[in-house]
């Protein structure tokens, strides 16, 4: 816990019992969840923080680079605390997101910007459909 509030210090980012317990819970998730669901998730350990905390914070995590936001198109953003950039596999059944390894797309970048002279400054790639449970 210390070593998560070292970096949060670092960072310009006041350290609060908040703040840590939501960053736990991104950092021992893969399921990518939303403001919503982390709210939910700390409740009954921090029953006196508010979703507008927990809003705040992601927003702060985000513009310190310590989690990315996936805007998947299901009216919700949701969060991942891995912040390289790497493709992601979401269901149309269930709304089940999953990180993909970054390998998948090598030689993509170089050829979509030799193709179209863009100087591609990041990218997100989704890619659609079922999952093993939902198919």
């Amino acid at each position: 816990m210390q070593q998560i509030a070292d970096l949060l210090k670092n960072l310009g980012i006041k350290v609060t019992p908040q703040r840590l317990a939501i960053y736990n819970v991104l950092h021992k998730t893969s399921e990518h969840p939303s403001a919503e669901k982390i709210y939910r998730c700390l409740q009954d350990t921090h029953p006196t923080m508010s979703l507008a905390t927990v809003y705040k914070t992601l927003d702060a995590f985000k513009k310190a680079n310590l989690v990315q936001e996936l805007n998947t198109g299901d009216d919700c953003v949701r969060y991942d605390a891995l912040t390289q950039e790497h493709p992601h596999t979401i269901c149309t059944g269930c709304g089940k997101i999953q990180d993909l390894d970054a390998s998948l797309l090598d030689g993509l970048l170089d050829r979509i910007q030799k193709e179209t002279d863009y100087s591609i400054d990041y990218q997100k790639v989704y890619f659609y459909g079922k999952c093993p449970q939902c198919k």
